[in-house]
């Protein structure tokens, strides 16, 4: 994975890892959880595949340290991606989150859609504000999700059984991620149905069936109001579903990719 790098944007000193090159930018968000490192298991094989490759770590979370002296607090994550944008003087690219990090990549989508030429959203109920969306939180909310180690609710049974070194690492990184005890970044505007259908770039979803938080059925709810959608189920994937299964999810994101050129 590329070594971290920061730059120094309106409100945030951001850590940020960019693999480099001149092949097609592929940038990613992390979720409410972890940092840029999340993403590790996608770096080197979309790197051999010939793309250029960039995740950040939110201000706030991990290596990214708020500085109240440049701009105003907490930000939000789209503006902190439309700084890097422009400090890296990228045109075009696709966006990828995961999560929380879905959350925040429907937002620039809509906002910024001449940027993004492609979209992947993971394992995200994608905070939609909708009255049914939200009714459809309350439903499947469990009375214990707020209490519970984190790693119970985002890492699925599967993995934590047969996978407990990679399980000690999500956890590390999940600790790192929350080390500054800092808030989470709001979206720039809230997430409607009516916001969804602006959205222009064709779009990849992907639901783990052993999820929590964002299971198939809650997925699906959301992903019907963007125009172009193109719907994947991980069977035994919980919410750390690039993490899990990366392989799987690696060959699902590169034949995306291609796609997005043939």
């Amino acid at each position: 994975m590329p070594d971290p790098k920061f730059a120094d944007l309106p409100g945030v000193r951001l850590l940020y890892r960019d693999s480099g090159g001149d092949g097609p930018a592929v940038v990613f968000l992390h979720a409410n959880t972890g940092t840029s490192e999340s993403w590790t298991p996608q770096f080197a094989p979309l790197i051999e595949a010939g793309f250029r490759v960039i995740a950040f770590d939110r201000r706030g979370r991990g290596g990214s340290v708020p500085v109240a002296e440049t701009g105003a607090q907490p930000g939000s994550v789209g503006e902190d991606l439309a700084a890097l944008v422009h400090h890296l003087d990228l045109a075009r690219f696709v966006l990828v989150g995961v999560a929380g990090g879905g959350f925040q990549a429907l937002d620039y989508a809509a906002w910024k859609p001449e940027q993004v030429r492609g979209l992947a959203i993971v394992a995200s109920n994608g905070s939609i504000s909708e009255p049914e969306m939200q009714a459809a939180y309350k439903q499947m909310h469990a009375p214990f999700i707020d209490d519970t180690n984190r790693h119970f609710l985002e890492v699925s049974p599967s993995y934590r059984l047969t996978e407990p070194e990679g399980l000690a690492r999500w956890i590390a990184l999940e600790d790192h991620s929350r080390a500054q005890r800092q808030p989470l970044q709001p979206l720039r505007t809230p997430n409607t149905f009516a916001k969804l259908a602006t959205i222009r770039a064709r779009t990849l979803v992907v639901s783990g069936c052993a999820e929590m938080l964002a299971p198939p059925p809650l997925m699906r709810m959301w992903a019907a109001h963007v125009p172009q959608v193109d719907f994947h189920e991980f069977p035994a994937a919980g919410h750390a579903l690039p993490w899990e299964q990366p392989a799987k999810f690696n060959a699902l994101l590169l034949d995306y990719l291609r796609s997005l050129a043939a």
